[in-house]
């Protein structure tokens, strides 16, 4: 991964949380679960010894993935401009009559959930250097969605 990661400064803090988390107490936690299946002896039907290798492999793949996406990582600023979605934007749009929010984040903090949506993704796309009061449609795979951007709170 050799790209620019965008984040926001909390993203950022939670990305810098979970690499400590996991190279502090994780990793070493299960090392220790690794060195104590090996003392059962027979490691080829030890299922202890297989699930924390097992386990270990997901971790340091993770660690690694955090350290790249940690080297490239990119703070998106928060700007005052109400005038342009940009990155780090949220929005109100009205969709079928229904109003919702979104906040414009990179890819690592999508949570479709609490409106967080990346500014790779269709939607987020569509959105980025639009203005209050424009009408956006986005051919999704349930058809054609047409936004009304209502409002541009940061």
């Amino acid at each position: 991964m050799d790209k620019i990661t965008y984040v926001t400064k909390e993203g950022l803090q939670k990305l810098e949380e979970e690499y400590c988390e996991l190279k502090e107490k994780i990793i070493p936690e299960i090392a220790a679960r690794i060195d104590d299946a090996k003392q059962l002896g027979d490691l080829s039907e030890n299922a202890e010894y297989h699930s924390a290798k097992e386990n270990m492999g997901w971790a340091q793949s993770r660690l690694f993935q955090l350290e790249d996406i940690l080297r490239y990582a990119v703070i998106i600023e928060q700007t005052n401009s109400h005038d342009i979605v940009k990155m780090g934007s949220s929005i109100v749009v009205e969709q079928d009559g229904a109003e919702k929010t979104y906040t414009i984040v990179g890819s690592t903090e999508v949570d479709p959930k609490s409106g967080k949506i990346s500014h790779e993704s269709p939607l987020g796309r569509a959105f980025i250097d639009k203005s209050q009061g424009e009408t956006v449609s986005i051919t999704l795979p349930s058809g054609i969605k047409t936004y009304l951007i209502k409002k541009i709170i940061t």
